[in-house]
């Protein structure tokens, strides 16, 4: 199992040039909607994707998981331009085996994808969280497109499978689907499906391959109130990446916090990623804004990532030597 960095725009330029100080060589990046050279050069095109390579071989890291696909809207919605939204998803599986990039991480939120009521609430030490509260949207009216059916999405869901794990097989890329952060029944008009660990399971098994399987969001799975370490057991190979963070609360309210201060068990779940096997990455996910740190990007600050990497580390390095340790006395 290996620690990645998340870089999701020019805010984390100071995690790349320290990174190497940290010893962190895994990269999650965003994929990019346009290389810088030319808008004509799509996100899944070779160019947009090796320029990013190139940058973060620059700073001693590969990029190992792109995350934070942007442009498969219409196939969660099932519109009219959904079989070109799939057909360019397979040209960035094929562009990612030319280029070494194994695992991609996708979700099935359409609209919006991860959603909170609140940025600024006050976390240990006066430290800024995210937060979402299911009665600050309770009333909101529908977006512009309308109702947003469950059905609809099992069925897309369903056809996109179809299309993209054999192509994922073909070029050996790792599908990675993120549950519905938060997992709650619907917001805004917007149903939402992956609301569950069965949802997850379900969704995986309806195109069974050991190239389709999940993102272990740890935060998301503990929103849902389910036993993480246990679920990550039960999911077993089929976890292909790993969410590190934790909450305060339930689905229908909940804030975000300190990966030491959560309600999950977090010295099990690591644990269960040994026990497992686990060989993907793991990286911080919705970190609180430390005092004096800008908040521009919610979620996503500097220092919490740090510290959230420090913690990490020595809860895996705690796990590897008691292991070396037991090894010995056999």
């Amino acid at each position: 199992m290996d620690i990645a960095l998340n870089f999701f725009g020019d805010h984390h330029a100071p995690l790349k040039a320290i990174a190497r100080q940290l010893g962190i060589t895994k990269a999650v990046c965003t994929v990019p909607f346009a290389a810088k050279q030319s808008t004509y050069i799509e996100s899944w095109h070779t160019l947009a994707l090796r320029s990013q390579m190139l940058e973060m071989k620059q700073y001693g890291m590969e990029i190992a998981v792109l995350e934070g696909i942007k442009f498969i809207d219409e196939a969660k919605l099932g519109t009219k331009d959904a079989d070109q939204a799939i057909d360019n998803f397979c040209t960035l599986l094929k562009n990612m085996h030319q280029l070494g990039i194994k695992t991609v991480c996708y979700n099935w939120m359409p609209i919006f994808g991860w959603f909170r009521t609140h940025l600024e609430v006050p976390v240990r030490g006066g430290a800024l969280a995210t937060a979402f509260s299911l009665d600050a949207v309770k009333d909101v009216e529908e977006t512009s497109r309308g109702k947003v059916r469950a059905e609809d999405l099992w069925k897309n869901l369903e056809y996109f499978l179809s299309r993209v794990v054999p192509v994922a097989e073909t070029y050996k890329i790792q599908l990675a689907l993120h549950p519905d952060d938060p997992p709650v029944r619907e917001i805004a008009g917007v149903e939402r499906i992956l609301t569950s660990s069965d949802a997850m399971m379900k969704a995986i098994d309806l195109v069974p391959s050991e190239y389709n399987g999940i993102a272990f969001c740890q935060g998301t799975f503990a929103t849902m109130g389910c036993d993480v370490p246990k679920e990550i057991r039960r999911f077993d190979k089929r976890i292909h990446f790993a969410h590190f963070r934790d909450i305060q609360g339930n689905a229908e309210q909940f804030v975000e916090c300190f990966a030491d201060d959560g309600i999950t068990d977090v010295e099990e779940a690591i644990e269960s990623y040994y026990d497992i096997g686990f060989k993907g990455v793991i990286r911080p996910d919705h970190t609180p804004t430390f005092i004096g740190e800008s908040n521009q990007m919610p979620g996503y600050g500097i220092l919490g990532n740090l510290f959230t990497i420090g913690y990490l580390r020595g809860l895996m390095e705690a796990r590897e030597k008691r292991t070396i340790r037991e090894h010995q006395h056999l």
